[in-house]
């Protein structure tokens, strides 16, 4: 196995670490924009990330797509605003690691079939949830530059903190 089950949870913790690191970022203005009419707005894709995760990794466990737990997610979600969400976010941090630590490793190794494809359930949670966590947060990150926050670069993306004054 390349991730253990430790350095999976630590994956996932940095990736939320790094979109709080983000979302520190947002102004209130920001939260209602979006790039083109059909696209998610700021707020919308903080909420999808509060329901992400928390629904995908007890679905790869469960070996299905829990559809009732994404609805019903979805719809705590819809309800939350600016602060609920960071503060939903900042639980999963908590919640990666009891979740994680619940797959055995014969689960982890264990073969499963969802959304149409077959999946080994430990790359699942690294190519699904780890990625997702990724190429969401990219998208954050590009509404804020949109959004004029021009000091944002990779350290901001990448790290998770702010880049080191010049000197």
């Amino acid at each position: 196995m390349v991730l253990n089950k430790q350095q999976l949870i630590g994956s996932l913790q940095n990736e939320i670490r790094i979109l709080l690191h983000l979302c520190s970022k947002v102004q209130p203005e920001m939260l209602d924009y979006r790039p083109t009419p059909k696209q998610r707005s700021t707020i919308e894709l903080l909420r999808y990330l509060s329901v992400m995760g928390p629904v995908l990794v007890p679905s790869i466990k469960a070996g299905e797509f829990l559809m009732d737990r994404w609805n019903a997610g979805t719809a705590a979600a819809d309800a939350l605003d600016f602060a609920g969400v960071l503060k939903s976010l900042e639980s999963q941090l908590a919640f990666y690691e009891e979740a994680v630590n619940g797959f055995s490793d014969e689960e982890l190794q264990g073969e499963i079939e969802m959304f149409g494809n077959k999946f080994l359930r430990g790359p699942m949670l690294v190519n699904m949830v780890v990625a997702g966590h990724a190429a969401y947060r990219t998208q954050l990150f590009c509404y804020l530059k949109s959004c004029g926050r021009e000091e944002l670069g990779t350290t901001n993306l990448w790290i998770g903190m702010d880049a080191p004054a010049a000197a």
